[in-house]
């Protein structure tokens, strides 16, 4: 079957959160993709909404089947049908599960710049966030080991959040990084809680380690949460999972997900996530090559055209990490100001930490016309904001 990741789907006037912008901006921000899900995803759900009635759902035998060979498939990672609970998205996920293992004023710790709901998670629920930053050397990340166990070692901390592969800077921990984390937290009595949501979206020839597959002590202390939604732009559908291997950990997260009642399934969400994970794999794999494309033509692009602006070398999903220091250390008043003179909406990256002041979060997942499109938009509000600067 071939896939046409070219079309411009219109999606002004579907409600959509990405799209409600004014007619001359182009929202390049939140994490959803321009593309149609996969056409047997599509077939899937067309075939439910047709059957005409929406009653209460079950979680099916083909609903954990359709998980599990997708992970020992495509992950080489092997899990049980005991060890998997539904639940209706991962961010509600983590927030359930801070609520039910940690206690108020306890501290969780996550490692910026980092997904920017995880700071919503923790203190919307009365406890305190602690941050260990990354390491970053010009060109790329890596985990200052010193200041993560510094803070692990604080009995006040008792939950990490792990981002795996890392948004924003698109970054697949190896399994070496993975496993020291895995010891420390164990050191110290730290439960992670591995957000894995991006997993299916690396590079062509790339593949990321589930967190729990590291080790036995990894899989141990662990709850990892996964999902088709960000693979295969399905975040409307809310369908994800939860994977803990530890009987202990299960049945309290498995507790916390049926006391929020985020553990029910709507009547699209077992069908969507199966005819993904059974039918979509080919769709996947062309999407995946697309996006390099995309990540290949920004790259170029910033090289010939924007020197001013560093791209982050990414390994996994579809956003891309802009590094604006050599002329900006605000990054909101930066994407602000793109936007106000061109209508280019990016994610400043002050919201993914102190750290993240001086970059730019790009989201790529569109056809190759749109982001260039966008690529030419962000060309001409950087050079006027940088105009601009050397004029004040």
């Amino acid at each position: 079957m071939k896939y046409d990741f070219d079309a411009c789907v219109d999606r002004k006037n579907t409600n959509s959160l990405k799209w409600d912008v004014k007619d001359n901006e182009l929202p390049m921000w939140v994490a959803d993709m321009d593309f149609q899900t996969a056409p047997e995803v599509r077939e899937e759900i067309i075939k439910r909404a047709e059957h005409g009635i929406f009653g209460y759902s079950v979680v099916t035998d083909e609903w954990y089947d359709a998980y599990i060979s997708w992970w020992k498939i495509r992950h080489n990672f092997e899990m049980n049908k005991d060890s998997l609970i539904f639940c209706t998205g991962v961010v509600p996920a983590i927030s359930s599960i801070v609520r039910k293992l940690t206690t108020p004023a306890e501290k969780v710790l996550i490692q910026t710049p980092v997904y920017n709901i995880f700071f919503n998670c923790v203190l919307n629920n009365g406890r305190e966030i602690i941050e260990s930053p990354l390491l970053y050397d010009g060109k790329e990340y890596s985990v200052d080991f010193y200041d993560l166990e510094k803070k692990l070692s604080d009995p006040q901390t008792t939950l990490m959040i792990l981002c795996n592969p890392h948004n924003p800077i698109g970054k697949i921990w190896d399994k070496e990084t993975l496993g020291k984390i895995g010891e420390l937290c164990k050191k110290y009595g730290v439960i992670v809680v591995s957000d894995e949501i991006h997993c299916d979206i690396t590079d062509p020839g790339l593949d990321y380690f589930p967190f729990a597959s590291v080790s036995d002590t990894c899989r141990e202390i662990s709850v990892t949460c996964i999902a088709p939604t960000k693979t295969f732009n399905l975040a409307g559908i809310q369908t994800a999972a939860v994977f803990a291997s530890n009987g202990f950990l299960r049945h309290k997260v498995w507790r916390g997900l049926n006391t929020d009642e985020v553990a029910e399934p709507n009547a699209f969400a077992v069908d969507a996530a199966v005819a993904a994970f059974t039918r979509g794999g080919t769709w996947l794999d062309k999407l995946r090559e697309y996006l390099f494309k995309n990540k290949k033509i920004t790259a170029e692009f910033l090289l010939r055209e924007l020197k001013e602006v560093r791209l982050v070398p990414s390994q996994a999903t579809y956003l891309l990490w802009l590094d604006c220091s050599d002329f900006s250390d605000d990054s909101d008043k930066l994407s602000e100001f793109i936007r106000s003179k061109t209508g280019l909406y990016l994610s400043c990256g002050s919201v993914y930490g102190v750290s993240g002041k001086s970059f730019l979060r790009l989201n790529i997942a569109c056809p190759k016309d749109r982001l260039i499109d966008g690529l030419l938009r962000l060309k001409q509000g950087v050079m006027e904001y940088i105009k601009q600067k050397k004029l004040t």
